[in-house]
């Protein structure tokens, strides 16, 4: 690949190596060569077979993103925004998302979709959480993306018969079966041609999967040397099922197994022991996490909408946990999921010191990448790979700039995101996506949405209509 040349860049946003973080570096040049960062700092004087006018520009490294469903997630737009089951402490997991879930036809314009919103917002890495679906990872290099491919199984599904109570069907030996196809997939998006894909060991839920299946699949995780992800402590439903079933936490019962260390992630960790809708007799989960290593993927957006939060981001930062930034939920925008990260730990915590725009950054690389154990991501050094975006700077969103990345995150958002490069190849160029049809597979996705609302009520244990689970905003005339 030819070497590219960002000349006399108007700020970057660069590795100091010896603080081990990132710095601001005005009026400076970065070079990259078959997909690897060559060069970053002042007066580069090698060759360029292209060359970038840096001026207005900033040039920051790509966002990583640790935890979202592209393969169903966009399905929910308009439906799932106001919704959830007063009888299950708000949560929309047990009785509503499976009604609305994506048919197999829709699923590749779900994922187009969402790739799309996330190469705009400047996401680079991405770990995709899905049911492994036909085409899924030419899919996925389809799009120029880095992606963490975490096929998700498990060892029960769970239902309501009446909307206040969680029950499970157990096929133990289905679980085991798509654990090791889950496994072989890895290994095939591992040799895929593309050499952006990678894996990650992902059993679905805390409460879906046996014993075995967490201690097999972590097993086989740590002798791959590969992450491990788990949703667990996302919802006051789980929290009961799990002190029911074994007399400790979600975090306690991991960490009781042995489960828990740098190469894990929870996803959303946010009912602790010493959570107000939770509080056990113990005060130790925090401790836990930090102490193991394990990572917390925060995804705000999702229990925003139902009235739930993480208590707070500051406060399991101070505490020594690593956290990493996802989107679990449409719209796929992580600069809008990082804006509410910081507004939610301060209002949370009634302290508007309880974290910085730094802390925010950091998770959105540095934290994700580590928890993707990954050290050549998520920052802008020599040896890294190329995985760069360019802001426009000089974007009215963007004025006045005192801060850059303040006003990126606070004001100006995806709208100031001009290029984005992956392994050095250019994805979005001028705020379009190069790779994807954004626009017919959001079309497409739209007539889908119509078969699936169609179809909801037979989904529905109650078989009420659409309108009646969420109603309209204003009443169609």
């Amino acid at each position: 690949m030819p070497a590219t040349l960002i000349r006399n860049a108007e700020l970057i946003v660069a590795w100091d190596a010896s603080e081990k973080r990132h710095a601001y570096m005005p009026d400076a040049d970065l070079a990259f060569e078959d997909g690897v960062i060559r060069f970053v700092g002042r007066g580069y004087d090698g060759p360029a077979d292209t060359e970038i006018d840096g001026a207005g520009l900033m040039v920051m490294p790509g966002l990583v993103n640790i935890h979202s469903h592209p393969s169903s997630e966009p399905m929910n737009k308009g439906l799932l925004d106001e919704i959830g089951s007063p009888g299950l402490y708000n949560s929309s997991l047990y009785e509503f998302m499976p009604i609305f879930r994506a048919d197999s036809e829709a699923v590749p314009d779900c994922v187009r979709v969402a790739l799309s919103e996330l190469l705009l917002s400047g996401v680079t890495t991405l770990a995709d959480l899905s049911v492994a679906h036909p085409g899924w990872l030419d899919l996925l290099a389809e799009a120029g993306m880095r992606v963490c491919i975490a096929p998700m199984f498990r060892s029960a599904r769970w239902f309501t018969k009446n909307g206040h109570v969680v029950e499970y069907e157990w096929d133990e030996k289905a679980g085991v079966k798509a654990m090791d196809e889950a496994f072989n997939l890895i290994q095939r998006a591992e040799q895929h041609p593309s050499g952006r894909l990678f894996g990650m060991a992902c059993p679905a839920q805390i409460d879906t999967c046996s014993p075995e299946l967490l201690r097999d699949s972590r097993a086989e995780a740590r002798a791959r040397g590969i992450s491990w992800q788990i949703h667990a402590a996302q919802s006051v439903v789980e929290f009961h099922e799990i002190t029911r079933r074994h007399g400790f936490t979600p975090i306690q019962w991991l960490h009781e197994m042995g489960l828990l260390d740098e190469k894990a992630i929870i996803g959303h960790g946010i009912f602790l022991d010493d959570h107000p809708s939770t509080r056990w007799h113990t005060d130790s989960d925090l401790g836990i996490l930090a102490e193991t290593g394990a990572t917390v993927a925060h995804c705000p957006t999702v229990f925003a909408r139902r009235g739930i939060t993480l208590k707070d981001f500051g406060r399991y930062r101070r505490g020594g946990v690593n956290l990493g930034i996802g989107t679990d939920t449409y719209p796929h925008n992580m600069l809008d999921e990082l804006r509410l990260v910081a507004y939610l730990a301060r209002t949370q915590a009634g302290n508007p010191r309880t974290m910085s725009t730094t802390d925010v950054f950091d998770a959105a690389t540095i934290g994700g990448a580590r928890a993707l154990g990954r050290d050549d991501i998520g920052r802008l050094s020599p040896g890294c790979r190329a995985d760069i975006v360019l802001v426009d700077a000089a974007h009215p969103r963007m004025q006045p700039r005192h801060d850059p990345v303040r006003s990126l995150i606070y004001a100006a958002g995806d709208r100031a995101v001009k290029d984005v490069y992956v392994d050095g190849e250019k994805v979005v160029g001028d705020g379009k996506v190069l790779t994807i049809d954004f626009e017919q597979a959001a079309a497409h996705l739209a007539e889908a949405q119509k078969r699936v609302v169609g179809n909801a009520p037979t989904q529905d244990w109650a078989h009420r209509p659409v309108d009646r689970i969420a109603a309209p905003t204003f009443k169609w005339l």
